[in-house]
């Protein structure tokens, strides 16, 4: 089992920065990849970001179309953390944030085994 707790969310006004932390506990061995996904009010939960730990090379990352450019996802491995800087937030990106770990860093939620309890951010206009 892994236990994954996220923290960080809040309250901000669109065009600021949040930092989402993810932390991983238990059998973090088993979390090659992780991710971020959101769903917001009456919405689908989305993807968002996902990365998968490179024991050669650097990380392997992935982005949602809708968050490139913004949004960085990263990972401490020593300390079983992963991360997401949202910069130049939008109103739109308001949701529950929850992070997620599993075998393959992929869009599908459904590829995960372990997911959080989310946390919310919300942009003000």
């Amino acid at each position: 089992q892994v236990q994954l707790v996220e923290s960080g969310g809040g309250l901000v006004q669109a065009g600021g920065s949040l930092r989402l932390s993810c932390a991983a506990s238990g059998r973090t061995f088993s979390t090659v990849a992780m991710g971020w996904f959101r769903q917001a009010p009456g919405k689908e939960r989305e993807f968002v970001a996902a990365t998968r730990r490179s024991y050669s090379y650097t990380d392997y990352v992935d982005y949602a179309d809708s968050v490139k450019g913004r949004f960085t996802i990263s990972r401490d491995n020593a300390k079983n953390m992963m991360y997401l800087q949202m910069n130049s937030l939008k109103p739109e990106d308001t949701a529950v944030y929850y992070c997620a770990a599993g075998g393959r860093a992929t869009p599908r939620d459904d590829e995960y085994d372990y997911w959080g309890q989310g946390t919310q951010v919300t942009v003000s206009s």
